[in-house]
């Protein structure tokens, strides 16, 4: 496992216990025996908006990283998706949110592999520009979580 591994998994056994993590930076880093700039790559690529979380930062002396997972009312959750993809996705967040719909159980890592599929920059290589793939992503990824409603 490396590094950020471990950075990720810390973090994510803290959510589990809490709704939300304060968290130093330096501190962090000594724990886990790194430099804070580790802390803020996995920060900043893995705890995104597409992966479900808001993360607020304060730097300085008594500066801190506060973490939180965006709570959404269970009915609400899929709208919610749809609504924040907007008008185009990249395949990174294609992955990002399918990973979280796994996670929270509503679809299966098939059902996931098969849409990652069709959303791939091989499926859609038709397309020559990387814009226009993303918006045409976009639309046919909220078809189909508006099929999974």
């Amino acid at each position: 496992m490396n590094i950020s591994d471990l950075i990720e998994n810390f973090i994510v056994d803290k959510l589990n216990d809490e709704n939300d993590v304060e968290l130093k930076r330096n501190e962090l880093a000594n724990t886990l025996g790194c430099v804070p700039s580790q802390i803020n790559y996995v920060i900043s690529t893995r705890f995104t908006t597409e992966r479900g979380y808001i993360v607020e930062s304060r730097r300085g002396g008594g500066g801190y990283i506060k973490i939180s997972r965006v709570v959404v009312p269970e009915g609400d959750i899929m709208m919610h998706i749809i609504n924040s993809i907007g008008s185009q996705i990249d395949t990174r967040s294609v992955a990002a949110i399918l990973k979280n719909l796994v996670a929270d159980g509503f679809t299966d890592t098939k059902t996931a592999k098969l849409i990652m599929s069709a959303l791939s920059d091989k499926a859609l290589n038709l397309i020559p520009s990387a814009n226009d793939r993303n918006r045409v992503r976009a639309s046919i990824f909220k078809n189909i979580l508006i099929g999974l409603v």
